[in-house]
């Protein structure tokens, strides 16, 4: 055995028998020349680093030699000194020496001796560089936890997993078309090869990869594309070795690639850094220059000759503080935070700390920062109280302008205004209101003596305080001064005479007073009466009518009273006229106490004696209509009363007959017709009533005391009853229709209504659950299956799920547990009778066996088969038999 051991204890995957191996030669020799041309390729592709190659592999490493060369090559290191004689112990002892460094390796070699190489043994010979592959080329693949062959494989398959038409399981046949070869260099190297032109050409897809992994990859040709394709299963040894040469080239480029990004990465960190560090320097410079140029304009304290001047520094002041300074405290704040993050970043890259230029350290810029606030705060508070000095004089002029404006616009026209003699043609109230109005103005006079006592104060601190433009406040001042006391001597003439004036009239005022307090309880009283006499009246009884009558002639009662009132208050208003004329008033004497004239009073009290008679016209009007309407509400409560329990004892009737368990179903049906004769031949009188009903709403008679019974009571009664004797009658002919389909005895027909009727504890017509379920125990049902056999019954006796059981649904049941009736398997069972045992029928055998109208009923119902075996136009005659009993679709 060649043995070969990796060092992970996977001996077995790299062991090659004896007897396998000569097997595997003998049956195939096209694997010795596909090994001996790879193992040829892969030995001279590291050989020709030392500048030599072999040309035959099992006669060139004969002395040993170039075999210790090879390894040399691929492992890096030095072999002991080569004997250089020629004699076969000298080529012995240099194949041993090779030998030993594999088994240094960790490589076990057994049955694998030095005589053999020198003997050119050409199996030993390709085993031992089977061997150096596997150790050198192949086991320090690694690819997720998987190492050597199963490594390479699942490498190969994670490269070419998204190209089409590539499936890579081994190391032989997945190799055959080449495109797994062209897939495996078009994912690392896309330039070189367009995948997706390739066909289906597997020698020229070969060869192009053979070539291309050549000329670009400095791959050397180990195989021959005849020699895969001709060849039912590849040489797995030979397809691994040149495999592993595309491994290693494309893992050498990768860690190249990496390299490169590790040092771009580190430059960038780096660049990134100084750009940081000259971006700081920069903002260090800017801002320490702005604070240098704002310092010198914060420390002025030049104080400007007025308000105007003042007031532009603060607003040069405010534009700073809100427009020039946020963005350099920004500023600052970002200096501070980009220093910060500079010195985080070398830190974290194992960069020495930053240190800034002389004078634009954070310390520095924050002791300028510290001593452009202070100038600030000092230059705020400068101007303040500047500014404060200069408002408070500016203050006490605008205050006096203000002051003087406001008395000004106050005086104006009061001079005219008290020299006017209005009240001299002004009535009682009109003098009295001018003189509440003349009052107020002396409040409003009193009221405003303190503000030109404080102008005049104003006027002198203004003096004291020599105000540029003192001239002016002097002669407006003394300009208020002089309308002042001429306001007090108007004041006192017009209230003399408006107190004159005002005697006067108080006598007219007084009867004024009189008539305006009589006229209007008047003139209400006649309005009220005006209202009730034209007011609608909406009545439904005698009673109602005669009550509205009987107020009405108490309202005549009490006009004569009402006459005496309106005579007594036109005789005020002729003592009014009366005095006018005697004393010469020439005002427009006009009642303030009210707008009610003597005109209207009369136009009214007319209105009222014509509306009573018409009042009692309409009373008696609706007198007669109310006599009316009592007729038509006895008339037809007589015939409702009975109506009403005609259909009530008609109803309790049919029930009974129903219950009724004592006679025969035909009996019953008898009686139920004779019912439902009495109910047609009662319908007139239905009819009539339906009439008498008619005239009531068009007489709009909504109430009747004479009855319980509405219309609409008796035609639901009426309705229910007809309902309910169809209904009836429906039943007990499904009850004998059921009794004879299912060959039931009457007495057992009496059997179940009897339970029925017993178990309805409610006597509605039906069971609900629970006494469905004692019904069935009662009558000696064994319920095997408990609920779910219970629940199986319910199905059946109520598809719906309304959770009650009705007689007719009960009587199915129970006759369905007791008597036979055809299944669907019977049915099927006869037409396979029909069909010869066929699963499917015929046309003609059907029109043969079953009546005309039944044939074609199934043909046109009957789905065509779709079995196996059937012939054109067999039908379905199983599908058809389910459905019929409604466990399919028919």
């Amino acid at each position: 055995n060649v043995h070969y051991n990796n060092g992970f204890g996977d001996e077995e995957d790299y062991m090659i028998q004896e007897d396998e191996w000569d097997r595997d030669m003998l049956l195939d020799p096209a694997w010795e020349k596909q090994q001996r041309k790879t193992f040829t390729a892969w030995c001279n592709s590291h050989l020709r680093k030392a500048g030599t190659q072999i040309e035959n592999i099992e006669d060139d490493f004969r002395n040993g030699l170039k075999l210790m060369l090879l390894l040399e090559v691929i492992s890096g290191e030095r072999l002991p000194k080569p004997d250089r004689g020629k004699m076969r112990f000298h080529k012995i002892a240099n194949v041993n020496k090779a030998l030993d460094f594999i088994t240094s390796k960790g490589v076990k070699l057994v049955s694998i001796g030095a005589e053999e190489i020198v003997d050119g043994n050409i199996k030993m010979t390709l085993g031992m560089i089977w061997t150096i592959i596997l150790r050198f080329a192949i086991q320090d693949i690694s690819v997720e936890e998987t190492s050597a062959k199963e490594g390479l494989l699942l490498w190969c398959q994670r490269k070419t997993a998204p190209y089409r038409n590539v499936n890579v399981q081994n190391f032989h046949v997945s190799w055959k078309d080449g495109l797994a070869f062209c897939a495996l260099i078009h994912k690392h190297r896309p330039d070189l090869i367009n995948y997706h032109n390739l066909k289906d050409d597997p020698m020229g897809n070969l060869n192009l990869a053979f070539e291309i992994a050549e000329k670009h990859l400095d791959i050397p040709k180990m195989l021959d594309a005849e020699d895969i394709i001709n060849t039912p299963k590849p040489d797995e040894r030979a397809i691994m070795t040149y495999v592993s040469c595309f491994y290693h080239a494309f893992a050498g480029a990768e860690q190249a690639e990496t390299a490169a990004n590790r040092i771009c990465k580190v430059l960038g960190v780096n660049q990134e850094n100084e750009k940081l560090m000259e971006e700081y320097e920069r903002l260090a410079s800017e801002l320490l220059e702005w604070i240098r140029r704002t310092t010198p304009w914060l420390e002025n304290r030049t104080a400007e000759k007025n308000m105007v001047e003042m007031q532009r520094k603060l607003e040069d002041f405010r534009d700073y503080r809100r427009m020039h300074k946020p963005p350099k405290v920004q500023e600052k704040c970002q200096l501070e935070i980009s220093f910060n993050t500079l010195q985080t970043k070398l830190r974290i890259s194992n960069r020495p700390a930053f240190m800034p230029s002389e004078g634009k350290m954070v310390s520095d810029i924050a002791s300028a920062w510290q001593g452009l606030e202070g100038a600030e705060k000092g230059y705020e508070e400068w101007l303040l109280t500047e500014i404060r000095r200069l408002e408070r004089l500016d203050h006490l002029a605008e205050k006096f302008r203000q002051k003087a404006s406001t008395h000004e616009t106050w005086a104006n026209g009061k001079e005219l205004i008290l020299s006017q003699k209005d009240y001299e043609t002004a009535t009682l109230t009109e003098v009295r209101a001018l003189l509440r109005k003349h009052e107020s103005f002396e409040s409003d006079l009193a009221a405003h003596q303190d503000r030109v006592e404080q102008i005049a104060a104003i006027a002198q601190e203004l003096n004291e305080l020599d105000y540029y433009d003192v001239a002016a406040v002097n002669q407006r001042c003394q300009r208020i001064c002089d309308l002042w006391d001429q306001l007090g001597t108007l004041t006192q003439k017009r209230r003399e005479a408006l107190e004159r004036t005002e005697k006067l009239l108080e006598t007219i005022d007084q009867l004024f007073l009189e008539f305006a307090k009589r006229s209007a309880p008047f003139n209400n009283w006649m309005e009220g009466a005006m209202e009730d006499l034209q007011d609608m009246f909406i009545v439904h009884t005698i009673d109602e009518v005669q009550s509205l009558i009987s107020s009405h002639e108490q309202f005549k009662a009490t006009l004569p009273e009402a006459d005496g009132e309106r005579q007594a208050i036109l005789g005020i208003h002729m003592e009014v006229q009366k005095i006018s004329q005697s004393y010469g008033i020439k005002a427009n004497l006009i009642n303030p106490y009210s707008t009610i004239t003597t005109e209207e009073l009369l136009a009214k009290w007319d209105r009222v004696k014509k509306l009573v008679p018409q009042r009692e016209g309409s009373l008696q009007e609706e007198l007669a209509r109310q006599h009316a309407s009592e007729r038509l509400r006895r008339q037809f409560a007589v015939q409702a009363n009975l109506i009403g329990p005609w259909i009530q004892t008609r109803m309790e009737e049919i029930g009974h007959c129903s219950l009724d368990v004592g006679g025969t179903l035909e009996d019953q049906m008898t009686q139920l017709k004779q019912f439902e004769h009495v109910i047609v031949i009662y319908k007139p009188n239905i009819d009539k009533l339906e009439g008498d009903h008619q005239l009531i709403q068009e007489s709009l008679v909504f109430d009747n005391k004479h009855t319980n019974y509405t219309m609409e009571h008796i035609r639901v009664g009426w309705e229910l009853l007809l309902t309910t004797i169809a209904r009836t009658i429906n039943e007990i002919e499904t009850q004998i229709l059921t009794r004879d389909a299912k060959g039931i005895s009457q007495e057992q027909m009496h059997e179940f209504r009897s339970s029925f009727n017993h178990f309805d504890r409610k006597k509605h017509g039906a069971m609900d659950t629970d006494d469905f379920r004692a019904c069935l125990i009662s009558m000696g049902y064994d319920l095997v299956g408990g609920e779910v056999e219970f629940a199986r019954i319910m199905m059946l006796v109520d598809p719906s799920a309304t959770g009650m059981v009705s007689f007719q649904s009960f009587i199915d049941f129970m006759t369905r547990e007791t008597t036979d009736t055809d299944t669907a398997d019977q049915v099927v069972a006869s037409f396979r009778i029909l069909a010869a045992n066929k699963p499917y029928i015929l046309v003609e055998e059907l029109r043969r066996e079953l009546p005309p109208d039944q044939a074609e009923y199934c043909i046109l119902r009957m789905a065509p088969y779709s079995g196996p075996g059937g012939p054109a136009g067999a039908l379905d005659y199983t599908a058809f038999s389910t459905a019929l009993y409604g466990e399919s679709d028919l």
